[in-house]
């Protein structure tokens, strides 16, 4: 897929930093980010959450999937088992003004899988429900993926997130300024960029930096859930922000292949499936830097005119 967009840096002039700066505010907003990914204990197979201070209409969905995957982890005894998929399905907006319960439902442990039931719940009804499988590493057996597109710029060629949105800084408001805990560099051109040009795909770099090792499968349930629903509407030249749109993730499942880490380079490669009857499906392919196939995404999200 090629783009009309530069990939040259656009120099900000209302929002001037420094790399070292920079880098000290993405950290920084990580480690709240990993804060937010922290659960309290209250009771067995119960935990809390938290949400953000940000002025939202209602909760990030990757941050009530993360935090549910977290909850399921934490009952997982068998050292070695990690998350191989999951299925999750959106079934009410959060309120970002209340604490979430995680209940967990230890559904079976078998002897190299386990497998968890998490329903999320604010104002004694679930707004979210997660089902996620763990499995045993084991080696051996036939290996096959699908190929990463080719031609894809490097990471380090493109412009960060602020350096790229800096020309539609105004457009965005607040959040433009706000530190960003992954760092996302488009490779086609952001979407203001690419408004008016119909594609079926786009293509994603992606990176954070968490400590520790679990935190890396949810972390990246997290950013999963940040560019993939809008992928759904590349076919029609449309970004999330038109005027009228209304857009929510519906559901959302993974498939973990191969082992990988956020503090690394991943490449998330999107295309658009299905839109039409007020739903649009979107697909990703997330690829190690060096080409192998970590998790596959696929995501149903709500994307109708209320105008």
């Amino acid at each position: 897929m090629s783009s009309t967009s530069s990939e040259t840096a656009v120099t900000p002039t209302s929002d001037d930093r420094s790399p070292a700066s920079s880098a000290r505010e993405g950290q920084a907003a990580l480690d709240d980010l990993v804060d937010l990914l922290d659960l309290e204990k209250i009771e067995v197979n119960i935990f809390r959450g938290r949400s953000t201070d940000e002025d939202r209409v209602r909760v990030f969905g990757g941050q009530v999937a993360g935090q549910a995957l977290i909850a399921a982890s934490r009952t997982i005894e068998e050292p070695g088992r990690h998350v191989h998929s999951l299925h999750a399905y959106f079934l009410r907006p959060g309120d970002p003004r209340l604490p979430i319960l995680y209940d967990v439902d230890r559904i079976r442990d078998g002897r190299s899988f386990s497998t968890r039931r998490v329903v999320a719940i604010q104002h004694g009804r679930a707004i979210f429900n997660l089902q996620a499988s763990f499995h045993d590493a084991e080696a051996g057996g036939p290996d096959h993926q699908v190929q990463v597109d080719p031609g894809m710029t490097r990471p380090e060629d493109l412009p960060d997130f602020h350096t790229r949105m800096a020309p539609h800084a105004e457009r965005i408001g607040d959040w433009y300024h706000r530190p960003r805990p992954i760092d996302l560099r488009y490779v086609d051109g952001d979407p203001f960029s690419r408004e008016g040009e119909p594609h079926e795909r786009q293509h994603v770099w992606l990176k954070a930096n968490p400590d520790d090792p679990v935190l890396h499968a949810c972390v990246l349930t997290y950013a999963s859930d940040m560019t993939l629903l809008d992928t759904t509407l590349l076919p029609f030249g449309l970004h999330y922000d038109h005027p009228g749109l209304q857009m929510a993730s519906l559901d959302h499942a993974m498939w973990f292949h191969r082992p990988f880490r956020v503090d690394e380079w991943l490449m998330y490669q999107q295309g658009a499936i299905s839109t039409g009857a007020s739903r649009g499906l979107a697909g990703g392919s997330i690829f190690t830097a060096d080409g192998r196939l970590a998790v596959s995404v696929v995501q149903e999200g709500l994307a109708r005119f209320t105008e």
